[in-house]
């Protein structure tokens, strides 16, 4: 819908998402699917978040930023899945201005919150293996808190400044989104004014996330790994390797999936391209980090059942 704005002529009111397929017949498939995607992920994130809260074997720093990850994991997926549902079930998948607006602003909030954690859980993990003796001292409970909390901020604070530019556009000439939720790129695809400042803010801060998140990740483990090959027993490496390895195994999904977005030659780029990656790192993504939690964590299934025992 496009009514007449006295300022800067006609001017969208609301968006029509495309969504993720344009056949019919897979609507009801699709929304079966992803209704058991966003169940999967809900009560998997609420699942990690209570019993990393509850039990007091899991009250250390590790698992504080496990349990903020499964925080954001479970933030973006809201996000963008319930709307995504209801599109399954209409003729136009409509979002008001304002919505589209605040569902943006806090995909990128939760999205560039995720980077910054694992980077946190990287540099616990440089402490714990590198530093064990000096561990509860550097990672203290202070030390945690303003980590994530500079992390928010930081990404409150900056994707503030990328939805007010993006909605500074204006949008005049066609309201058609093509992705299933409000994105900074396909909306600006559709901008009908100048929007070269905007794109410059964008990839600025796209990049700086990143590689700067990226690199505290790879100083880290290239850390840990001179640090395990020094050690003489077996057995030592093999429970230092098996800290990492959940974390590592988020890591490389994750961030494997990014960088196979940005590091596309351009010729080859495309939304739907862009539109099949966002579905794995929005929607499958925050579904299986806690079934690798899990899956790979002793610690964490030693709290399952002892929460099981108490319940029965």
């Amino acid at each position: 819908m496009i009514k007449l704005n006295k300022t800067s002529g006609s001017q969208v009111t609301e968006f029509i998402l495309m969504g993720i397929t344009n056949h019919p017949e897979l609507q009801r498939p699709l929304f079966v699917l992803f209704f058991l995607n966003y169940m999967a992920t809900a009560l998997g994130n609420l699942g990690l978040i209570i019993l990393t809260s509850v039990d007091s074997h899991l009250q250390t720093p590790m698992y504080f930023f496990l349990r903020h990850l499964a925080f954001v994991d479970l933030g973006y997926s809201t996000a963008i899945g319930p709307k995504m549902l209801v599109s399954f079930t209409e003729d136009k998948n409509i979002i008001a201005y304002n919505e589209c607006a605040v569902q943006l602003f806090f995909v990128g909030m939760f999205i560039a919150s995720e980077l910054f954690i694992l980077s946190a859980m990287a540099y616990d993990r440089y402490v714990a293996i590198c530093k064990p003796f000096f561990y509860m001292i550097i990672m203290s409970d202070s030390v945690c808190w303003l980590l994530v909390v500079m992390s928010y901020l930081y990404c409150i604070m900056m994707c503030l400044v990328i939805t007010t530019k993006t909605f500074k556009a204006s949008f005049c000439q066609s309201n058609i989104i093509k992705h299933f939720y409000c994105d900074s790129l396909p909306l600006l695809s559709i901008a009908c004014s100048d929007i070269s400042e905007t794109e410059l803010i964008l990839m600025t801060f796209s990049a700086c996330n990143l590689v700067s998140s990226l690199l505290i990740i790879l100083v880290s483990y290239v850390l840990i790994f001179v640090t395990i090959l020094r050690m003489n027993p077996s057995e030592g490496r093999h429970k230092a390797f098996s800290t990492c390895g959940s974390h590592l195994t988020v890591v490389v999904v994750f961030y494997g999936t990014l960088l196979f977005m940005y590091l596309q030659p351009q010729s080859r780029h495309s939304f739907d391209t862009d539109k099949m990656a966002s579905v794995f790192y929005t929607l499958v993504i925050p579904m299986i980090n806690p079934m690798i939690y899990s899956l790979r964590n002793k610690e964490v299934k030693g709290a399952l059942k002892r929460l099981f025992k108490k319940l029965m």
